[in-house]
């Protein structure tokens, strides 16, 4: 199976935090998946594209939403498929400039599934406390700002 190289390595429990922020964000809010993203092993930031600011009681809920799966201890785990087998899955134009047709699926659980080449840890709760430390919308992106620990 031939499948494009990652450029990066990843810290696991905080992009595995990500991939449920993510998750999080589509379904309690209903936008995209981020359109920026700053993942680091202390600190990350994702910019999600929005209309407005979220609110402090909106805020709270997905900080909630996010540590209830990761207690929930789900099991994180992979599977290939062609892209032609999933483009109606996922955004295939998020690959970059020539990807190779194998991509990767992560699945969290039955909460969360999207192609990526990063690097997870095995179950949810590895992951440890989440915290949204701050965020601030601008020109119609919401940052949020999150810790582990």
């Amino acid at each position: 199976m031939e499948l494009n190289e990652h450029n990066k390595q990843e810290y696991p429990p905080m992009h595995t935090a990500e991939h449920i922020l993510n998750a999080t964000m589509v379904q309690m809010i209903g936008c995209g998946r981020h359109v920026i993203a700053h993942v680091e092993r202390t600190k990350s930031k994702l910019d999600y594209a929005l209309d407005r600011a979220l609110t402090e009681e909106e805020v709270r809920a997905i900080e909630a939403k996010v540590n209830e799966v990761i207690a929930a201890d789900l099991p994180v785990t992979e599977e290939y498929a062609q892209q032609s087998e999933v483009a109606d899955r996922f955004n295939l134009e998020r690959l970059p400039e020539g990807a190779t047709q194998t991509v990767r699926i992560v699945h969290v659980g039955d909460y969360d599934e999207c192609l990526c080449a990063g690097t997870h840890v095995e179950h949810t709760a590895q992951i440890g406390q989440f915290r949204i430390t701050s965020t601030r919308w601008q020109d119609g992106r919401q940052r949020i700002v999150f810790r582990l620990g």
